[in-house]
């Protein structure tokens, strides 16, 4: 059952606390020769590979995985610690990666984790996600912790998830905690699938894991600077010029120390310099942040990429250059027919999202929505046609047999009809 189906029922039970693994919180496998006996104890196991990964977001430029977690029925649970290996990494954990190569993954938010892994040379053959999985069940609530308390009755301890995974020694709480992550992951797994089961969605479930699972990476952003914090507030050419010249200086700086970026210049101080344009020592430390000791040692650096801007011979101007649609906001005085039909295909899919207990967003990505509301042409066979566009999309077969009758409506007018 569902959040949205049990909102007048009674309040549920206290769930019992879920304090530390049952097996207790195994050693770390550190060393080459840790990985091989690691490997050889997973291999012993049989059944789905529960999988989590700590990163450092917000610690580290990099978005490497600083632990692994693992549990397999009849293998326990086993952490692994992949860094300080340099380029013998993939080598080091080719045993790993061998015996994961036998069976399904299961992972909680698998599209956080499954870069770092990939990067260890960890793929899986097949894959569930818990969380995807509870979306479409229609969980509001989506997070591991709730997920646990509702379907197992269980309260996961909280309070590292957010940390600094790059520190080492890890302290033994940490770890605690990273373990229970897996500890009834393979659980959740079951009561899940069941719910799936009972609504007919898992046959859905198992199209979205799959698409997940062969997904190409997304593409970088090429003008990522834009996405400053405040960058709003930059109008001028030759400011917006100067944020991207911090910008670009951060980024290198961060990169090469391993450094979360807003660890080196916070967003805010790279608008404040930019849009004040200072062009001394004293009048670039005058500003907040820049005064600290920190930052008065890398002053000139930054003042280095201020004088850069201002002799850019191509400042840029205005909004990163798309070859989308322009923001909806925008569409009724540009193209008020494309208006008429995104509000009547969103109308549509939010009837849709309610009526199947699936997030609107699950149902098709708001990119594929708008973009076809934007370049739609009225043809003669409109469901056709919006069947071929949503494949072209990517849209998976649950999708489409699901949205193309109400964007058909919502896409044919009277003139059309």
């Amino acid at each position: 059952m569902t959040e949205s189906e049990d909102s007048g029922a009674a309040p549920e039970p206290e769930a019992t606390p879920l304090l530390a693994p049952a097996g207790g919180v195994p050693p770390v496998a550190l060393y080459p020769s840790d990985m091989v006996k690691a490997a050889d104890l997973l291999a012993a196991g049989s059944g789905p590979f529960a999988i989590d990964a700590e990163r450092a977001s917000g610690f580290r430029y990099s978005n490497r995985a600083y632990l692994i977690q693992i549990k397999r029925a009849g293998s326990g649970i086993i952490l692994i610690d992949p860094v300080n290996h340099g380029g013998d990494a993939l080598k080091v954990m080719a045993p790993l990666a061998e015996v994961l190569s036998t069976d399904e993954w299961v992972l909680h938010a698998a599209d956080q984790d499954l870069p770092c892994l990939a990067e260890l040379g960890m793929t899986p053959p097949r894959l569930y996600d818990t969380e995807l999985g509870a979306r479409l069940a229609g969980f509001e609530r989506v997070n591991l912790a709730e997920m646990v308390r509702r379907l197992l009755g269980l309260g996961l301890v909280k309070g590292h998830g957010a940390a600094d995974w790059s520190k080492r020694p890890l302290p033994a709480d940490w770890l605690n905690y990273a373990a229970l992550d897996v500890e009834v992951l393979l659980e959740l797994r079951e009561a899940l699938a069941a719910v799936l089961a009972e609504q007919g969605k898992s046959d859905w479930a198992a199209q979205e894991f799959e698409y997940l699972r062969t997904a190409e990476p997304t593409v970088t952003r090429r003008d990522r600077w834009r996405r400053t914090s405040g960058i709003h507030k930059v109008r001028d050419p030759r400011a917006l010029a100067a944020v991207r010249e911090l910008w670009v200086t951060r980024d290198r700086i961060a990169q090469r120390r391993d450094i979360a970026p807003g660890r080196i210049l916070p967003d805010a101080a790279i608008v404040s310099a930019a849009t004040s344009n200072p062009d001394t020592i004293e009048k670039l430390t005058a500003l907040p942040v820049f005064g600290g000791s920190r930052q008065r040692r890398s002053a000139q650096v930054w003042l280095d990429a201020l004088a850069r801007a201002r002799t850019d011979p191509d400042p840029p101007t205005g909004a990163e250059p798309t070859t989308g649609p322009p923001p909806p906001a925008r569409w009724s005085r540009r193209k008020p027919e494309a208006a008429e039909r995104l509000e009547a295909a969103r109308a549509a899919l939010s009837e849709l999202s309610e009526r199947v207990s699936v997030p609107t967003e699950n149902l098709l990505t708001p990119d594929t929505v708008r973009r076809l509301c934007w370049d739609w042409q009225p043809v003669p066979d409109v469901r056709a046609a919006v069947e071929d566009y949503l494949i072209q999309a990517g849209a998976r077969p649950w999708q489409r047999e699901l949205t193309v009758p109400v964007l058909t409506e919502a896409l044919t007018t009277p003139s059309d009809g």
